[in-house]
């Protein structure tokens, strides 16, 4: 491949699940930007079942977050300002729904349903870490194993099982 060229093929989703398996939160990401200073952060973001993504929202400074299921499934999750689902789609490219672009402000999380599920991400840059009042207080902070289990298991049967 020339260079500045960066393919993305099986291999670098193996290598990147790999590393998502051994990680403690099960899941690792892969940046093609050098920089979180970049104008366009782009990512291969790879995800375990297990993995808690809690919603959360980019507003302050205002984000559109954009994913494309490159392999795997995933339950996305939109949720009103009281944490109610009001949108919920299964990504998974097998059955020809490869991913969504979220507005900034709209609370959101995923849930993985498949192992080896890998992403591809694209945030406006630069990077800027989220800060408190971008985490839903109504959903579970991570620290609480169980408490996680039991909202993720809530999730799917509010939205996969009604």
């Amino acid at each position: 491949m020339t260079q500045g060229v960066t393919v993305i093929d099986t291999a670098l989703l193996d290598e990147t699940s790999d590393k998502a398996k051994k990680s403690d939160r099960l899941r690792m990401n892969h940046n093609f930007h050098t920089s979180v200073q970049e104008p366009l952060n782009r990512l291969l973001n790879a995800v375990e079942p297990g993995t808690y993504v809690r919603p959360h929202r980019h507003l302050n400074p205002d984000k559109v977050d954009a994913i494309i299921v490159l392999r795997g499934k995933v339950l996305s999750v939109v949720f009103d300002d009281d944490g109610r689902v009001t949108d919920s789609a299964i990504l998974s490219p097998a059955d020809g729904v490869y991913g969504m672009e979220i507005k900034p402000g709209l609370w959101h999380t995923i849930v993985v349903l498949e192992p080896e599920t890998v992403i591809y991400e694209v945030k406006e840059g630069p990077y800027a870490p989220l800060t408190p009042e971008n985490f839903a207080a109504w959903a579970p902070d991570g620290t609480d194993k169980e408490e996680v289990k039991n909202y993720i298991d809530e999730l799917l049967n509010t939205t996969i099982f009604s």
